[in-house]
């Protein structure tokens, strides 16, 4: 297992992270995710560090709670060391019936890290995101909040979850400006198959020098090996319950078909190969990864020893790569000339 810095600061992370959307579940929505109980919940917990894996993410709309409440209870009960763990936990969605029980406002990121914390069983979070965009919130208003919540030591750091370019860039310059706590990593949707961010959002991240931690590192279980054009995904599988997040089919069965060779050589799965490709993108920091059996977790971490060779990746390079579209098609074209300037030294 490697350790990477978490943007800007001196904070490192393992490369890959723990998440814990599988446990509780119960009888809600959450359990067509997963529904693992303490117990399992311990083992899966407990495997992960002895691996390594120092950085687990959990949201407090996880299984309304209970995900935060199974992870702090683990955290316990298996005697980790405060100090040996980066806990990260979210903030947005709804956590009660009341009008103000979500969002990004002042008075709901004080209620909700403060139950958060009562949750974990601890007395500070290390990484706090704000899960997605609240439209009903200024940005303003937000980052101040959170630049108070760790000036207070609740929180150490702060991330970001599910935004755009443009409103991570906002907040960036309001928060230089102010002199507050800024965003220092992003969680965002990234796979072999879904590449989208690449468009706008990788070159902000490595202008701005913010963390990528990639969620559904597999398409929500489509890139694990077991579904393609002609196997669809088992009816006990994640994809078959909860079809998201969306894919373009076509290229995600090509890049299936891609790698399944270079699996097969190996003789390892086509999800570690998957896993591989993203661990090989220099602007990842730390893939989030989830699993409802430990033989699935094990199979992950392996994916940190798998190295593909340049032209495996500059295979699958191309049959994911993204349509053309405006600007990128223009700033190619129209910085040419400056880049072989600068790549001659003259």
């Amino acid at each position: 297992m490697r350790y990477r810095k978490l943007g800007r600061t001196g904070l490192f992370v393992s490369e890959l992270c723990l998440g814990t959307m599988t446990f509780g579940g119960k009888d809600s929505f959450w359990s067509k995710i997963g529904n693992l109980d303490q117990e399992e919940a311990d083992r899966i917990v407990g495997r992960a560090v002895d691996a390594g894996i120092n950085f687990i993410d959990t949201a407090d709309v996880y299984s309304e709670g209970l995900s935060e409440t199974i992870l702090g209870n683990a955290l316990k009960r298996l005697k980790i060391p405060r100090e040996n763990v980066v806990v990260a936990t979210k903030v947005l969605g709804e956590t009660a019936s009341g009008p103000n029980s979500r969002g990004l406002s002042r008075y709901h990121i004080l209620q909700a890290v403060k139950s958060s914390l009562a949750r974990l069983g601890l007395d500070h979070i290390d990484l706090y995101q704000v899960h997605g965009f609240d439209p009903a919130t200024p940005v303003e208003e937000t980052m101040e909040v959170l630049d108070d919540i760790v000036r207070q030591g609740l929180v150490r750091y702060v991330g970001v979850s599910n935004w755009s370019a443009w409103q991570i860039m906002k907040a960036i310059g309001f928060t230089e400006r102010r002199g507050l706590a800024r965003f220092e990593s992003l969680q965002a949707y990234y796979s072999i198959a879904g590449r989208d961010l690449e468009r706008e959002i990788v070159p902000m991240l490595e202008s701005e020098k913010l963390g990528l931690l990639p969620w559904s590192p597999l398409a929500g279980g489509l890139l694990s090996g077991k579904v393609g054009r002609e196997t669809p995904a088992p009816a006990d599988t994640r994809r078959a319950m909860f079809d998201f997040p969306p894919v373009d089919r076509e290229r995600a069965y090509d890049c299936i078909d891609a790698m399944r060779p270079m699996a097969e050589r190996r003789g390892v799965s086509v999800a570690r190969v998957a896993i591989a490709w993203l661990l090989h993108q220099p602007v990842v920091t730390s893939v989030v990864i989830g699993a409802k059996k430990v033989e699935q977790l094990d199979d992950n971490i392996a994916a940190t020893s798998l190295r593909l060779d340049p032209e495996e990746l500059a295979t699958l390079d191309g049959v994911s790569a993204l349509p053309e579209e405006y600007p990128g098609w223009m700033l190619e074209r129209q910085g040419e000339y400056r880049r072989r300037q600068l790549s001659r030294g003259d």
